[in-house]
């Protein structure tokens, strides 16, 4: 059979074409809400990969209705699918505990780690002038909670953990009326949980002086959540550093991806982001030390980039 130049130049147009499709790792993220920050942030991260990768890595991102949701599809997910959760919700599917209750599958126990993202971070967010400075000072005094999220869950966990209960008036309207109200003093302070720095956070410090309440070690044994610190200077005017809780929040895969795909994800992930960070600051709280937050065990290709690049890894994600 003879081609003819016109017909070698289609063969080989198509053969280079084959070599590029066959080069090109596609990867799914299963994100969060479309209009939650951990959606845009895993836009953030697509774009990272695509970038440092050059072109090698494709991640398309899928919405999700929460964690849960995230990790319960493991049992159906085939290929290179990758997640976000807290850890807290593995640990909970491998033993087949509270929402995984007679939900067990074996394909849990084939959950990898690849690598942190930023947390949620709980924020107590005070009006200045309203001379809070602890927990026992919002006694009194008129609080915007939200509804529905983890964050409007925890502050009605920490008013009744502290003793608040009935005594602080909680406001009953949604979280997004948050900066105006407290700008026009219809409220004393609001409870917000997001990545550090968080946006609302900002445009309520960019429009009336405000403080944070800072939990106590004790306090924060107490919560039975992880201590974390924001940075004095993360927000204007507030000066020192704040004592509160997180919950950290990982990216997973399964077994199903091959060693060198997952070192190609995890190393593409550390080189980019703190070119990420230049743009979005909530990428610049991530460190290799939140490895300590990881629940279960590294993807072996992760570990190899960790190794490689001197991050101290816990023996226990080995």
């Amino acid at each position: 059979m003879k081609f003819g130049l016109f017909g070698g130049a289609v063969l080989a147009a198509a053969l280079i074409t084959s070599n590029v499709a066959l080069a090109e790792t596609r990867v799914t993220y299963k994100s969060a809400k479309s209009t939650s920050s951990y959606y845009q942030m895993a836009v953030q991260i697509a774009e990272a990969m695509k970038k440092g990768s050059n072109g090698d890595i494709i991640l398309t991102v899928e919405e999700s209705q929460g964690s849960v949701q995230n990790v319960k599809e493991v049992a159906a997910r085939t290929g290179n699918y990758v997640f976000t959760t807290p850890p807290v919700l593995v640990k909970l599917a491998q033993k087949g505990k509270a929402m995984f209750e007679g939900k067990t599958n074996p394909k849990y126990d084939e959950i990898r780690a690849l690598f942190p993202i930023p947390s949620l971070t709980m924020h107590f967010v005070m009006r200045a002038d309203s001379d809070v400075k602890t927990f026992d000072d919002l006694a009194g005094k008129k609080l915007l909670i939200g509804k529905g999220s983890f964050g409007a869950r925890e502050g009605a966990k920490y008013i009744k953990l502290f003793g608040l209960e009935g005594k602080v008036n909680i406001a009953n309207v949604e979280l997004g009326s948050s900066v105006a109200a407290l700008k026009n003093k219809q409220i004393d302070g609001f409870v917000t949980a997001g990545s550090y720095p968080a946006p609302n956070v900002i445009e309520a410090a960019a429009s009336t002086p405000i403080t944070l309440i800072s939990l106590t070690d004790a306090q924060v044994k107490e919560t039975k959540r992880t201590k974390l610190m924001i940075p004095s200077g993360t927000y204007q005017g507030v000066d020192v550093a704040t004592e509160t809780t997180s919950l950290p929040v990982v990216a997973y895969t399964t077994t199903q991806m091959d060693d060198a795909t997952a070192y190609e994800l995890t190393k593409t992930y550390w080189t980019q982001k703190a070119e990420m960070g230049e743009s979005h600051p909530w990428w610049n709280a991530v460190s290799g030390a939140m490895l300590a937050n990881v629940y279960g065990k590294l993807h072996p290709g992760a570990l190899k980039y960790y190794d490689e690049a001197g991050i101290e890894v816990p023996d226990a994600l080995r």
